[in-house]
């Protein structure tokens, strides 16, 4: 049975042989899961090291690389190529509209709203940002904001380049799909040589680890739920047993190509996710609710400039390296991946269409679903002197479910959150094994299976060793680090895809006139 990927023919490359960016990934990853295990001390001093070294040096350049990129996603928008269409001029859009947009929430509802959606508005109540009091009405409303912008237009303008990018160079110009293939207008046919191999393994690399920081963190909650709703003990050990079953899931999945059922379970993670959000609003504090969406939208819009440019050279910087440098790098390095999959199911659409879809309507979802739990567990901590934060301080995975017990039905809404994590974890690890699969062989419609059983262990391997070596702060780092040379790679590819698209509308020009 064809993959989603594979009917949608957004990759087109039909030779199966394994080559250099394949052989160089899997020894790069190997060798990082053999330094975990050997010299574990060693690595958790490195990351820490080159973390602080990163967010110091470059933290700046982060801000600036994905706050232009949201400008560049407007200009392409609302400029002179928002009628270029991802396709031949008379293409139709293989889905409808709002099956398109289902599937935009799809890969915007992933783990990372879930894992944080409590415990990042909390967190920030108790510790904010340099130069807001903790615990204080300022504290509270400043909280929802800076969540609200660290999920909203920055990291959706990361996937909206490269998912236009790829839906691009792949469907009009019926181009493999390997990030590769948009530096053509660039480099010429000098992407089929070292250079174009270099940018794929750059690829390929960062989105190792960041599918491995998302199977880290997704372990690690799904661990703090059994605990929360069977009493198991939330400990590395179960961490390392929950990433040891669902690697053998997503491995059976990939394996078998029974996709339908990666679909349904989508479906359904779709359906939880929408009864928990409403369940939440209704039963909480409904008005306070609706009060902070306003006022915490309002303030991300009216200082989204602030935000966006403000570094605070003069304060402490720590603060925004363990959270917006960790955002912004953990954006790039997932950007690959998630780019692939929003390219795949927009053949058709114009650019203005892909880029509003994708850049503000992921952003509005993840704007309400921070607001409605992370709000909710803000009244409980202010007004019910429930210790929400005291929870997420002592384990961070664990402050969605502190917060669904407190609510009616409190057992079988963890439970559901428990479930939507799970499956969650398993639809996202079948797909990235199979997108790394296709970017590490030449972008072949159909990876040998070989191809997805490696990946597959090294990508639960790399997320298993950085747990022991740190939990959630080598996590943290390793995205940070892997993210900065991709961050140079979109750089050159946002040039690539405006010489691309300049041609383009030359081309029509010519012919219209």
């Amino acid at each position: 049975m064809k993959t989603l990927t594979e009917r949608s023919g957004i990759i087109s490359s039909s030779d199966k042989k394994l080559g250099l960016v394949f052989y160089a990934t899997v020894s790069l990853a190997l060798l990082l899961v053999l330094w975990g295990l050997v010299f574990p001390d060693n690595l958790s001093l490195t990351m820490k090291t080159t973390l602080n070294w990163i967010n110091h040096t470059f933290g700046w350049f982060y801000m600036l690389v994905d706050t232009l990129l949201v400008g560049f996603a407007l200009f392409l928008a609302f400029g002179p190529y928002r009628h270029i269409k991802l396709g031949e001029p008379d293409s139709k859009p293989a889905y409808s509209y709002f099956s398109w947009l289902g599937m935009l929430f799809a890969a915007g509802m992933g783990v990372g709203l879930v894992f944080y959606g409590v415990a990042e508005p909390i967190l920030h109540y108790v510790n904010p940002a340099p130069g807001i009091k903790a615990r204080t009405q300022e504290a509270a409303e400043s909280a929802l904001t800076y969540s609200v912008f660290h999920w909203g237009l920055q990291p959706w303008a990361v996937y909206t380049i490269i998912g236009l990018t790829l839906a691009y160079f792949g469907f009009r110009k019926k181009s493999p799909s390997l990030l590769s293939s948009a530096f053509e207008p660039l480099l010429g046919e000098k992407v089929k040589g070292p250079i174009g191999k270099g940018i794929n393994i750059v690829a390929t690399l960062a989105t190792i680890i960041g599918v491995s920081t998302t199977f880290g963190l997704s372990s690690m909650q799904v661990s703090g739920g059994l605990n929360e709703v069977f009493g198991l003990p939330n400990t590395p050990v179960t961490q390392l047993v929950v990433i040891a079953v669902v690697t053998v899931l997503f491995m059976i999945s990939a394996l078998s190509g029974v996709n339908k059922g990666i679909r349904y379970l989508s479906m359904t993670n779709l359906g939880i996710a929408g009864f928990m959000l409403l369940f939440v609003l209704i039963t909480g504090p409904t008005v306070f609710l609706l009060k902070n969406f306003i006022t915490a939208t309002g303030q991300y819009l009216g200082d989204y400039l602030q935000l966006s440019l403000s570094f605070s050279p003069y304060d402490n910087e720590d603060w925004r390296g363990k959270w917006t440098m960790f955002f912004w790098a953990w954006g790039l390095a997932w950007g690959p991946f998630v780019g692939a999959f929003i390219a795949r199911v927009s053949k058709g659409r114009t650019i203005q269409q892909f880029v509003l879809g994708v850049l503000l309507v992921p952003s509005l979802l993840g704007a309400i679903w921070f607001v409605v739990f992370g709000g909710t567990a803000l009244h409980m901590q202010i007004y019910d002197h429930i210790e929400i934060a005291a929870q997420a301080k002592k384990h961070v995975e664990t402050a969605l479910f502190a917060t669904l017990e407190q609510l009616p039905f409190g057992t079988i809404l963890s439970f559901l959150g428990l479930l939507l994590i799970s499956i969650f974890f398993v639809t996202s690890a079948d797909s990235a094994t199979y997108i790394l699969s296709v970017f590490s062989s030449k972008g072949t419609l159909h990876p040998k299976k070989l191809v997805k059983i490696i990946w597959g262990s090294l990508i639960s391997g790399i997320a298993a060793i950085l747990l022991l070596s740190g939990g959630l702060e080598a996590l943290q780092s390793a995205a940070i680090a892997s993210a900065l040379p991709f961050a140079v790679v979109i750089i050159a590819m946002s040039v690539s895809i405006t010489i691309a698209l300049k041609n383009d509308l030359k081309d029509q020009k010519s012919k219209e006139g």
